[in-house]
């Protein structure tokens, strides 16, 4: 594996790992949560020195929180930032492992 930046672990917080995201990883498609300032460019080399693979392209949301109650008291969850990552064919990345 390539020399990773420090920084590098800072944009990528963790891979999103759901019922949605473990179908589209079938495309070669890899979610993960990341850091509300992040471009798409800073994703893109992340994805590729942390886990030495070859990105198509990137594509990104803003979820929003929700509400809800914890012990009779609304609260709200905060927004988050993920990345759905495309893979060039023949690279992979088991998320499960972790770095």
């Amino acid at each position: 594996m390539s020399t990773s930046d420090p920084r590098h672990y800072d944009v990528i917080i963790a891979p999103v790992i759901t019922e949605k995201a473990t179908m589209a990883s079938e495309q070669n498609k890899v979610t993960f949560k990341v850091r509300k300032d992040a471009t798409k460019p800073q994703i893109k080399e992340a994805v590729e020195k942390l886990f030495d693979v070859k990105v198509k392209s990137v594509n990104t949301l803003i979820r929003p929180g929700k509400a809800k109650a914890f012990r009779n008291r609304l609260g709200r969850q905060s927004d988050s930032k993920r990345a759905i990552v495309t893979l060039e064919e023949g690279h992979r990345i088991d998320v499960t492992t972790g770095l």
